[in-house]
C-alpha cells in the first residue's frame, strides 16, 4: 500500500508531457509527515517494511512502520522530558545510525526543527550552529572526538544548549539514550490548539553544504515532504514494497530526499548501510545482498564504481539508477551503462528545494544533461542582461514562484533576511546556478556562477573542462578552478587524481593538456596541472572548488 494516492490528483502518466500537465501536490490542511504517513502506515499496514539497516559489524536490522511509530513516540517523550517543546531547534549527529528516523519523526511530532548535521564537525562548527540556529539539544553519536568537541563548543556558548543526547553507552553530562529510551512511555498524544505545529512552521533546518562561503540555513515547513513526492516516486522511480539505497549519511540534505520523505510516502523502504569508511565494493555488495531495487549517489560514487568492471557483479536487482549533486560526465554514463545496462538518470536541486529539473522515465537521457523542467517548477535560464537566456545561450537558473510556487521550495534562509531577499525576489528565486537549454529543451549544467572563469574574453565552465579530462584514462577525478593571470586575468588549472597504477609526471601533464585540446575547445586546456591525492569536498561530495582557489592565493 503505497500514500501517493492521497496526495495526487493523478498517479500514472502516458508520456512526459502528460505528467508536466497533470502532475499536482494536494497539500491537506496542517500536514504531519509523522502522524499522517508514519503512523497511517503503523495502523493500516503495521507489518510494511521501512526502514532495512546494516553496518560493517555484522549488524542488520529491518524495523516496520509499527515499529518506528513505536521508537518516535518513545524519542518524542524523551525530547520532552530534556526540556524540548514546539518551536525548539535539536541538531542531530548522527551519521548513518537508524535512530536518525526515530529522532526526525519524534520532532514532527513534537512541532521541534530538527537540524541534521554530519559527523565531521569540529568546535568552531557547533560553536557556529549553536549560535546561529539557537540549538537546545544535540543528539549525537557516541565518537569520543565528536563529544568532546560539542563539549568545548556548549563552554564557548553557555547558555543555549539545554541537554545532549548520546546514542550508545554512557558519557558524564549526557542523557544516555538506551537508558531514557528504555524508561520513555510508548504512547505520545497528538498536540492540539496552539501547540500543534501547523504547515507553514519550520520543520527542518539544512545548513548548506559551504562550497563558497559560511553555511546558511535553508529553512523548510511541515509540508516539505510532500514535495519529494516527484523526488522518489517519479525521478527515482522507486517501487511500493522496494528498497531505495541513496548513498549519503543523514548530515546533508540528500538524506532527506532519499531517505525518508518521498520514499516512504511512495510505499518504500529505505536501505542504511553505516560504513566505518566509504568502500565502493562494500556498496555494491551490501546493495546486493539486501536486494536494493533503486540507487541514487553523486557521480563520484559512480566514476568509482566503474573502475571496479561491474560486469564481475550480479546487479540485477537494480532495475533504476540517478544521480544528483554535481554533473554526470558523459565518459562514466557511457561505462557505467556497457558495465550494467542501465542509464542514469540525471536531475538537478538544491538543499532550498526538490528536483527542479530532471531525466524522467519517459525520456530519453542525453549524458551531462540535468534533464528537463519538473511538473510544478516554471524555470527560466536569466542571462547577463537579466533576459531570458537563447537557446545555447548560458543564464541562471531561475524559478518563478510568483507564477507557481512549488511544492518544497524553502522559506527562506533562517534569520538572514538580506540573504534570502538577495536570492527570492521579483517574483523569482535565483540559485546561482548557470545552465544552457538545448533545443529539445533538455538543460546542461555549466557551473556555480562563482566557478566560472573568464580568460582572455572567454567565459570557461569548469564542467566541460572536467568531462574532457575524465576521459582520459589516467584521471579517476579532477577540479577546475581559476589562476589569476596578469596577461589573460585568469588561466585554467586543473586538480587531477590519478587512477590506481598512474603517476603524475610532466610528460603526463603535456598528455593530458593535449587531450583536453583534442576533446574541447583548445582554448579551455589547463594551462596548470596539479595532482593530489584527494579533493577538498563538502560531506555531501560536492567538490570545494572554492577551497582550492583559496589555497592557491595563499601561496601567490
Amino acid at each position: 500500500m503505497s500514500l501517493i494516492g492521497r496526495y495526487l490528483s493523478k498517479t500514472d502518466f502516458d508520456s512526459f508531457e502528460d505528467f508536466k500537465a497533470n502532475f499536482k501536490i494536494n497539500v491537506p490542511a496542517d500536514f504531519n509527515f509523522a502522524y499522517d504517513v508514519v503512523d497511517v502506515y503503523a495502523v493500516e499496514d503495521r507489518n510494511k517494511r521501512a526502514l532495512v539497516y546494516c553496518d560493517d559489524n555484522g549488524v542488520s536490522l529491518t524495523f516496520s512502520f509499527a515499529d518506528v511509530k513505536l521508537y518516535s513516540d518513545k524519542a518524542a517523550n524523551m525530547l520532552k522530558k530534556a526540556g524540548i517543546q514546539k518551536g525548539d531547534a535539536v541538531m542531530l549527529v548522527c551519521k548513518g545510525r537508524y535512530e536518525f528516523w526515530f529522532f526526525m519523526i519524534a520532532l514532527h511530532k513534537i512541532g521541534a526543527i530538527g537540524i541534521p548535521a554530519t559527523h565531521m564537525l569540529t568546535t568552531k562548527d557547533i560553536v557556529y550552529r549553536i549560535e546561529r540556529a539557537d540549538i537546545k539539544n544535540i543528539v549525537c553519536i557516541n565518537d569520543p572526538d565528536l563529544a568532546s568537541y560539542v563539549e568545548e563548543a556548549e563552554a564557548k556558548v553557555p547558555g543555549i544548549l539545554q541537554s545532549k543526547i548520546i546514542l550508545s553507552g554512557k558519557r558524564d553530562g549526557w542523557i544516555s539514550y538506551e537508558e531514557e529510551m528504555a524508561a520513555a512511555s510508548e504512547h505520545f498524544e497528538r498536540p492540539t490548539g496552539s501547540d500543534a505545529p501547523t504547515n507553514s512552521d519550520i520543520s527542518i533546518l539544512y545548513f548548506t553544504s559551504g562550497t563558497v562561503g559560511m553555511p546558511k540555513m535553508v529553512q523548510h515547513d511541515f509540508t516539505y515532504p510532500l514535495g519529494h513526492i516527484l523526488t522518489a516516486k517519479y525521478w527515482q522511480n522507486v517501487e511500493d514494497n522496494g528498497l531505495h539505497y541513496t548513498v549519503a549519511d543523514t548530515g546533508w540534505a540528500k538524506a532527506v530526499w532519499g531517505k525518508i520523505y518521498g520514499q516512504w510516502l511512495s510505499g518504500c523502504a529505505v536501505f542504511v548501510y553505516d560504513y566505518d569508511q566509504f568502500d565502493p565494493i562494500n556498496v555494491l555488495k551490501k546493495s546486493i545482498e539486501h536486494k536494493v531495487t533503486t540507487f541514487c549517489a553523486p557521480p563520484t560514487v559512480y566514476r568509482f564504481l566503474i573502475k571496479q568492471d561491474l560486469r564481475n557483479f550480479d546487479c540485477s536487482c537494480i532495475k533504476y539508477c540517478v544521480t544528483a549533486g554535481e554533473p554526470m560526465n558523459p565518459e562514466v554514463y557511457q561505462q557505467f551503462l556497457q558495465q550494467t545496462g542501465l542509464r542514469l538518470m540525471e536531475g538537478y536541486g538544491q538543499t532550498e528545494m526538490t528536483v527542479a529539473i530532471g531525466t524522467y522515465a519517459w525520456m530519453e537521457p542525453k549524458p551531462g544533461s540535468m534533464g528537463k523542467p519538473s511538473p510544478g517548477y516554471v524555470i527560466e535560464l536569466i542571462n547577463g542582461e537579466g533576459k531570458p537566456a537563447e537557446i545555447g545561450e548560458e543564464g541562471e537558473i531561475a524559478v518563478n514562484i510568483d507564477a507557481l510556487m512549488p511544492v518544497g521550495m524553502f522559506g527562506g534562509y533562517y534569520r538572514d533576511q538580506d540573504t534570502t531577499d538577495r536570492v527570492k525576489h521579483d517574483g523569482w528565486y535565483y540559485t546561482g546556478d548557470m545552465a544552457w537549454k538545448d533545443e529539445d529543451g533538455y538543460h546542461w549544467f555549466v557551473g556555480r556562477a562563482d566557478d566560472l572563469i573568464k580568460s582572455s574574453g572567454y567565459r570557461i565552465g569548469p564542467f566541460e573542462v572536467e568531462s574532457a579530462l575524465i576521459q582520459h584514462p589516467a584521471v579517476l577525478e579532477c577540479a577546475i578552478t581559476s589562476v589569476p593571470d596578469d596577461i589573460r586575468g585568469a588561466i585554467v588549472k586543473a586538480t587531477v587524481v590519478l587512477a590506481p597504477g598512474h603517476t603524475g609526471s610532466d610528460a603526463l601533464v603535456t598528455e593530458l593538456q593535449e587531450h583536453v585540446k583534442k576533446v574541447t575547445a583548445p582554448y579551455k586546456y589547463p594551462r596548470i596541472i596539479e595532482f593530489a591525492t584527494e579533493l577538498p569536498k563538502t560531506i555531501s561530495g560536492k567538490i570545494r572548488r572554492v577551497a582550492i582557489r583559496d589555497k592557491d592565493k595563499e601561496n601567490m
